[in-house]
């Protein structure tokens, strides 16, 4: 970490009213929960839901090399 980092990270938790531990760890917890939930939720505009809704309405495609490969014994069971 740079002088200048400290110094603004020392800022910053001063200007909170905290010490350097509080705000150092509820920085880490806000940037791990924008992370997660990047990865967990996802938003849609109502034009975005409407055509994610068509394409979950489709039926599967039937394909028949896929159903075959599915029908085989695994490779996998003694």
């Amino acid at each position: 970490m740079t002088q200048s980092e400290r110094e603004l990270i020392n800022s910053a938790a001063a200007e909170l009213g905290g010490d350097l531990s509080t705000f150092v760890v509820s920085s880490l917890v806000d940037a791990s929960r924008r992370v997660m939930a990047d990865r967990s939720h996802f938003s849609l505009s109502p034009a975005e839901k409407s055509a994610w809704e068509a394409i979950n309405r489709k039926p599967a495609a039937d394909l028949a090399g896929l159903r075959e490969l599915m029908q085989r014994p695994s490779p996998f069971i003694d």
